[in-house]
């Protein structure tokens, strides 16, 4: 009796282990299965800010959520500041002096026949001038604002030995030169007010030749081609200052922060580096010897091995028409006659229809269902 009893376990052992066997036989004719199984993003930049400066605000850290335009941190924008309102100062120099060159032009074209108007035009066009000397003075005072700064840097290096008496003796000459020309552009303004006041009681006749008609608009010529110029600069610092600002370029996770407050970074060195969870897919190592039946749309199963219990459901989105290796760093060299074989690995993009649980890195194993 026992002999039978023992028998028949052997034989229900050996029955459910062939239904085993057929099972996975089965399982395996039907889907590729593979351990090489990869989480990815397809965006997933690093941001930098194209501008160099110091970092004054950092509002993200790792791991943050961000909105697509929000404000990720901040760098030191006063000397951009600085060199805008230089651009400007120029600006309203150059149209100050183009209109008073314009006033010129009009006068000296008219007074041939206009002699008794000479006077009037006169009395414009030096007052004219004063505002033109007086754009040039606002214009040194950015300068020597900027001289001023970079001479106080520059003296509290020089203090700590940091740099040479001779660079430093330079800013300061540069600067007391620009306070000696203020002065000068000063007492010019001055002279320039008593002038135009002579220029309301007298009477000034001046003949002009076509040749200094000619003369004049060539000269405003040249201003209009400089004014051109430098609203291009204009628009250039204006990016630049906007660029001290670093924005989110659509909305996703930071995956990574590089930088911190007070830090002194150069333009286009990594500041953030954010993920567009849009764009997260798996990407499965599929060994050549199991591509039957593989098609782009077949339905993917995968488990993370972080979530083994969870069942991710997607389809093939892409099949690489390349093996991984053939991009490898260190491709590897038969060329001696020397080969032994290894199995390649295709690169199989699978899109999943829930990406909540994915983390880029992350591994798994993927079943893909075989037509």
């Amino acid at each position: 009796m026992k002999k039978y009893m023992g028998l028949t376990l052997i034989g229900l052992i050996t029955a459910a282990f062939l239904i085993y066997a057929i099972k996975w036989i089965k399982h395996r004719i039907e889907y590729a299965v593979s351990d090489a199984v990869f989480v990815k993003a397809q965006e997933m930049p690093t941001l930098s800010f194209q501008v160099a400066g110091k970092v004054i605000e950092v509002y993200k850290d790792m791991g943050d959520w961000v909105e697509k335009g929000e404000v990720l941190a901040r760098i030191e924008p006063e000397d951009y500041k600085l060199q805008l309102e230089m651009i400007e100062s120029k600006i309203n120099s150059l149209r100050a002096q183009r209109e008073a060159l314009r006033i010129q032009l009009d006068r000296v074209s008219k007074e041939v026949r206009l002699s008794l108007e000479s006077a009037t035009l006169t009395s414009e066009e030096t007052l004219k001038k004063e505002e033109y000397l007086r754009a040039q003075m606002g214009e040194l005072e950015v300068q020597i604002e900027l001289l001023r700064k970079d001479r106080e840097r520059l003296k509290d290096l020089l203090d700590k030995g940091l740099i040479p008496k001779r660079k430093y003796e330079e800013v300061e000459t540069n600067y007391l030169a620009l306070l000696e020309r203020k002065k000068a552009l000063q007492k010019s303004v001055e002279e320039l007010r008593l002038a135009y006041e002579k220029s309301l009681v007298g009477v000034s006749m001046a003949r002009a030749s076509l040749s200094k008609v000619k003369e004049l608009e060539n000269q405003l010529r040249v201003l209009e081609e400089e004014i051109a110029a430098l609203e291009k600069q204009k628009e250039s610092a204006l990016r630049d200052l906007e660029k001290t600002t670093l924005k989110a370029p659509f909305s996703g996770y930071i995956a990574k922060r590089f930088i911190n407050v007070g830090d002194v970074i150069r333009a286009g060195q990594p500041a953030f580096s954010l993920i567009n969870t849009d764009t997260l897919y798996v990407e499965v190592l599929l060994e050549e010897t199991k591509l039957r039946g593989i098609k782009k749309g077949n339905k993917a199963y995968v488990r993370l091995d972080a979530y083994p219990d969870v069942v991710l459901e997607g389809r093939v989105q892409e099949i690489s028409p390349v093996s991984a290796a053939t991009f490898a760093l260190a491709p590897r060299d038969v060329s001696a006659g020397e080969f032994t074989k290894v199995v390649q690995r295709i690169p199989i993009k699978i899109e999943l229809k829930d990406k909540r649980l994915l983390r880029v890195g992350m591994g798994g194993r993927v079943e893909i269902k075989r037509e």
